[in-house]
């Protein structure tokens, strides 16, 4: 397959290069955590204290439950069982759903939801907020 200029774009966006695992201390979960952009391989190779999950669109999957679970099938095959912490940038009826059901899974992989609640106030005005400490 020729990758030149006009091909330098592979067919399937979703592919986790070769290699060993890398090592992050915050990862976004790319594209609103859609699953047309990450899956199991994704949590595999990309091991990160933080992940900031994104999305509050029900109609468009997003966040998708199947990435969610793909974090816990990922998680499972790690060599540490480091903390991974998830920041879910809103409250989401998925993400409760996913929280409630796979609370003890989580739990066995050290894997913390933080609340999507805290606000920060500053003058006269508030605004969603978490502390990450590195």
């Amino acid at each position: 397959i020729s990758k030149g200029p006009g091909n330098s774009k592979s067919s399937k966006s979703t592919a986790v290069p070769p290699g060993p695992p890398m090592y992050l201390d915050l990862v976004y979960i790319p594209n609103h955590s859609n699953r047309k952009n990450v899956d199991v391989e994704f949590f595999k190779r990309v091991r990160s204290s933080y992940y900031v999950v994104s999305g509050n669109d029900s109609a468009a999957e997003e966040p998708s439950r199947a990435v969610l679970d793909f974090l816990l099938e990922g998680k499972a095959q790690w060599d540490s069982n480091m903390q991974v912490t998830l920041i879910p940038t809103h409250d989401s009826e998925v993400m409760r759903e996913w929280y409630q059901e796979t609370h003890e899974k989580q739990q066995d992989l050290n894997i913390m939801v933080l609340a999507s609640s805290s606000t920060v106030v500053m003058q006269d005005e508030s605004f969603p907020a978490c502390k990450i400490e590195l």
